[in-house]
């Protein structure tokens, strides 16, 4: 099974903020976090839609990025305004939704995970 890749980098410059990196159509579609991802159920974080990155961009790492995590992504419902995914990573398994707002994207971890 060809599953979908994602990758969240930790990235220190130029201000330290968290890039969410989702496989799809044979690029990486791309949002900065500068928060970092939601850590509880029904909290939301800015996500600002950046260009498209190459997929070899999924284990790249230089002096100012890291990965966070890494792992695969599994979508559930998608339309114009709202996409609803899990990512699957190193530790665990979180579902999340990416909520279209009228100039950027909220992040939120979903109350249901299941």
């Amino acid at each position: 099974m060809n599953r979908p890749a994602f990758v969240l980098h930790d990235h220190r410059k130029p201000r330290p903020h968290f890039d969410l990196r989702l496989e799809e159509n044979g690029v990486l579609r791309s949002w900065a976090v500068p928060r970092g991802l939601p850590q509880k159920p029904g909290e939301n974080r800015l996500a600002v839609e950046v260009p498209d990155h190459a997929l070899d961009h999924l284990t790249y790492e230089d002096a100012d990025k890291s990965i966070a995590d890494i792992g695969w992504w599994e979508e559930h419902d998608r339309n114009a305004r709202r996409m609803l995914f899990t990512l699957h990573g190193r530790q665990d398994s979180v579902r999340y939704a990416l909520i279209r707002t009228s100039s950027d994207w909220l992040l939120r971890r979903t109350k249901e995970q299941g």
